[in-house]
């Protein structure tokens, strides 16, 4: 799954159509640094899933939230922290037992909640909220 997620599929103005955006503001996430897109030979930007969920976050930090841009920057540098500290208890959490167990646990609970407020949408919450859109297409059909 995670390869998939971080494959460059989608040119600037497929991503800008997906996120109801601009194809400029786009370019001018990626002049701040918000987002760094893959580039073809011909250097055309190619989006991938994980570089539009970015977006959809940025997109709901600055519409939603009335952050700006250094703003942004700092959430989306504590949710790669909190992403990183969540990662490490869900490790631990599998391999300790006991009470330590529990409480790996629940720190993992505590990181998905703040991660929840940033904005930030998992990939394997991302891939069943498909699974499930395609579902229910797929009862429509018949």
């Amino acid at each position: 799954m995670a390869s998939h997620f971080n494959e460059p599929l989608f040119v600037i103005s497929v991503a800008a159509r997906l996120l109801k955006m601009h194809p400029q503001t786009l370019r001018k996430y990626e002049r701040e640094g918000l987002i760094a897109p893959s580039r073809t030979q011909g250097n055309l930007r190619l989006y991938s899933d994980s570089d539009i969920e970015q977006l959809r976050q940025v997109k709901y930090l600055v519409e939603d939230r009335g952050l700006n841009l250094a703003g942004v920057q700092l959430v989306l540098d504590l949710t790669r922290r909190l992403r990183e500290m969540r990662k490490f208890a869900a490790e631990r959490t599998s391999v300790v037992s006991g009470g330590a167990d529990e409480s790996f646990a629940g720190i993992k609970a505590e990181l998905d909640r703040m991660l929840l407020i940033l904005g930030f949408i998992d990939e394997a919450q991302i891939a069943e909220n498909r699974r499930r859109d395609l579902a229910a297409s797929d009862q429509t059909r018949i």
